[in-house]
């Protein structure tokens, strides 16, 4: 049976993401075709692959917004069926390749709309729900350390708007941080920046899996094939929904099957 709301216990939080076997068509078109992942808590796991290879479809069937066909999702050892609405409180944390901020609000104000979704995983949250006071409160003190952390705190009061894009992309993954994420989902967080900015973009990833005092997962989606092989201790590719190659990054650049799905240069043995 699937459980949402499982709350592991301290000797199972070693487990992770698990994905095995799994399978999604769209009518005849296998978009993942027997795909297997694992995304350990304290690393960081890449997918990277040729446009169309599946890799927003894997991110989709993480999020429960696409259902599988075959196959099974894990997480921490328990079974699990995501549903969109339930990630908060699972501590699964996706950002989007589009920022999703809100213009009309503060930085600040962003990020603490983050920060609401680690209340919703406090043990006894529903049955003892704090009170309205002390929780806006906490919301906004994890909200601010969060913008801290990332070195932008200064604009806490400032617009989305107003900033550059480099530095809303640090307020997108500062709301993402401030839910106190054990998986966080990075989907092509290097888009549209600078080769200085991704410089920077992977100091803040490598950082990423000691955030949580525990370690947490951090699987990152991603074109840029030097900020990959930067940051990455796993690395997994796709090519037409398929793994094609799977291992550590310096294996990955160097696998003949991986240049020909991205070069289309022919594999010889």
């Amino acid at each position: 049976m699937y459980d949402e709301t499982f709350e592991p216990p301290v000797a199972a939080q070693g487990r992770g993401l698990e994905l095995k076997s799994i399978g999604v068509r769209f009518g005849g078109l296998h978009a993942l075709d027997d795909v297997s992942l694992t995304a350990p808590p304290g690393s960081v796991t890449g997918i990277i692959g040729p446009n169309g290879a599946g890799k927003t479809t894997l991110f989709n069937v993480i999020c429960g917004f696409v259902r599988p066909r075959a196959g099974a999702i894990s997480w921490n050892g328990q079974a699990l069926r995501p549903r969109p609405h339930r990630l908060a409180s699972l501590g699964i944390t996706r950002t989007l390749q589009g920022l999703g901020l809100f213009d009309r609000l503060t930085v600040l104000e962003n990020v603490i709309v983050g920060a609401s979704g680690a209340a919703a995983r406090r043990p006894h949250a529903a049955a003892w729900p704090p009170h309205p006071g002390r929780a806006e409160r906490d919301a906004r003190a994890a909200a601010y350390e969060s913008l801290k952390s990332l070195g932008i705190a200064e604009h806490a009061m400032s617009a989305p708007g107003a900033l550059p894009y480099a530095l809303r992309k640090r307020v997108a993954l500062a709301r993402a941080l401030a839910s106190r994420p054990r998986l966080l989902l990075l989907d092509e967080p290097a888009g549209g920046l600078s080769p200085g900015e991704v410089t920077e973009l992977a100091e803040l990833i490598r950082a990423l899996p000691g955030h949580a005092a525990a370690g947490h997962s951090v699987l990152l989606v991603e074109h840029h094939m030097d900020l990959v092989m930067d940051v990455c201790q796993h690395v997994v590719v796709l090519d037409f929904g398929r793994v094609i190659a799977a291992g550590a990054p310096e294996a990955i650049r160097n696998d003949p099957e991986v240049s020909a799905a991205y070069l289309g240069a022919e594999v010889t043995s």
